[in-house]
């Protein structure tokens, strides 16, 4: 099994994104800053190596989709997007306003770039899965990457939409598990223990390969492979720190979601995140 390397510092790229998303939560105090941090360079790659897309036209017909399953994450998902060009980097101060589109879960033609609105959890993949059959049906290069938490393969819909995607050899379909071994009530393994979790996949028809999901490199490495095996599905399971790039929330449930973030936590925060 890989493990992430929690020593690994970071670099200035997955800081920028970092700052981004400790900006949103500064006047809104509140939101899932431990499910971001924690899959920052999987949306890097993607945004950066991997997806074809257009800010400019977000509704390009040739582009590849990216769904964010796990949609408490959008912090994360915010940030690159306003990184990319979606929307101005000021609409991040404005997260959970009452007049925002950026609200705790994405919402589709709310947010240019968001693909479905998402948060119900166990969704994604099946929506996924719909998305990369129809771009199949139609003989379109499309490709499909749905990113889930790995307390989300809980949900019995997950496994549903990867027996539809097996039977119809879903090979432009990619589910990324960002597996930080931590949910809402308590660690994964604890909660219902999914374990030995790459098995299932494969049990499912899936080509599977691990990663650290806090390595920019084999992050690159492994999705620049894909398909993993012709005329299947392909799932990366990403081995993650939740609250990554912040000592204070690294492998803490307590910052999974928090209501009422003090001004001096997020002053520490900033300063945590230079050091790192």
């Amino acid at each position: 099994m890989c493990e992430p390397n929690t020593s690994t510092p970071l670099d200035e790229r997955s800081r920028l994104l970092r700052r981004l998303i400790l900006r949103s939560l500064q006047r809104s105090g509140r939101g899932h800053p431990g499910s971001a941090l924690s899959l920052v360079e999987i949306l890097r790659v993607l945004y950066d190596d991997i997806l074809r897309y257009d800010p400019l036209s977000p509704h390009w017909p040739e582009r590849d989709r990216c769904i964010l399953s796990k949609g408490h994450g959008c912090l994360a998902l915010y940030a690159i997007l306003a990184d990319k060009g979606y929307f101005p980097a000021t609409e991040l101060s404005r997260f959970c306003a009452v007049d925002s589109p950026l609200g705790g879960h994405p919402e589709l033609n709310k947010v240019p770039g968001i693909e479905a609105s998402t948060g119900a959890l166990g969704h994604g993949l099946s929506m996924g899965a719909g998305m990369a059959l129809g771009a199949k049906l139609h003989q379109r290069s499309n490709r499909v990457f749905v990113i889930l938490g790995d307390g989300e393969l809980n949900e019995g819909s997950v496994w549903e939409a990867a027996m539809f995607a097996n039977k119809h050899r879903l090979s432009n379909l990619t589910a990324i598990v960002d597996s930080n071994q931590l949910q809402s009530y308590g660690r994964v393994n604890e909660v219902l223990d999914m374990h030995p979790l790459p098995d299932k996949w494969r049990s499912f028809g899936f080509a599977v390969r691990e990663v650290d999901g806090h390595d920019v490199n084999a992050l690159q490495q492994a999705l620049r492979a894909l398909p993993f095996a012709e005329g299947s599905p392909s799932v990366l399971i990403a081995h993650t720190v939740k609250g990554k790039g912040i000592p204070m929330a690294e492998g803490n449930p307590q910052w999974h979601h928090k209501s009422r973030i003090k001004p001096e936590e997020l002053t520490e925060m900033f300063q945590a995140l230079e050091a790192v």
